[in-house]
């Protein structure tokens, strides 16, 4: 863990509001030299256990504000993003394993995470899909390969189950949720709350170890 602390991060790899939000995410941890913990969770089980509501379930006028709210994100952040992608939604199980896979073998989640999201969101991939899997994270830098039957292992699909029940213990009840030192965030328009409390924490830390250091003048 970086010596400046860590966020945690819960997502969905069908999130497309995670998938906005993780460009500055990976800036705000840069910036601020902390690290990034991440952890993929089942959000259709956690929205059963936390009362949320799938999107196909939503009332048409909920349905109709979020694609007015995707398309105003689209322009403002300069993403691409279809509206309707083909393959929405699908499980998200294979590609969270895969995550959990690439995260044991040390390697930069940084670049496979955002990879998985934009074939849903940019690519019209069907990241349910080995196949379709392999050739993402082949194509991220990765040996998609071996990967895939990486996540296969039983203990791979137990770390994602313990991710799940952990962020449902934490509270989390969406995608994406960020958590730093004990408070949490919800969603993508709240990461510039984020990066203010990472910045107090750090100005906190940098008080007391001023007060620390003793003064050569006494």
């Amino acid at each position: 863990m970086s010596r400046n602390g860590r966020i945690d991060y819960y997502f969905w790899h069908m999130s497309d509001w995670a998938y906005f939000g993780h460009p500055r995410l990976e800036q705000i941890a840069d910036r601020q030299g902390v690290g990034i913990d991440y952890m993929p969770v089942d959000l259709p089980y956690i929205y059963a256990r936390t009362g949320g509501i799938l999107l196909h379930q939503r009332a048409k006028e909920r349905q109709d504000y979020r694609f007015f709210e995707l398309k105003r994100f689209r322009e403002l952040l300069g993403i691409p993003l279809n509206l309707e992608p083909k393959f929405f939604p699908v499980s998200g199980d294979l590609a969270s394993r895969v995550t959990i896979a690439a995260k044991r073998r040390g390697l930069s989640l940084g670049r496979l995470v955002p990879a998985m999201m934009r074939a849903v969101w940019a690519e019209d991939r069907d990241v349910s899909d080995p196949a379709t899997v392999e050739a993402v994270a082949t194509e991220a830098g990765f040996d998609g390969k071996g990967l895939v039957q990486a996540a296969a292992a039983d203990d791979i699909n137990m770390e994602y189950r313990r991710y799940t029940q952990e962020a449902i213990g934490r509270g989390v009840f969406g995608s994406p949720f960020y958590f730093f030192e004990g408070e949490r965030f919800w969603g993508q328009d709240r990461l510039e709350h984020l990066e203010s409390a990472i910045e107090k924490s750090h100005r906190a830390k940098a008080g007391v170890n001023a007060q620390s250091k003793p003064n050569s003048e006494q």
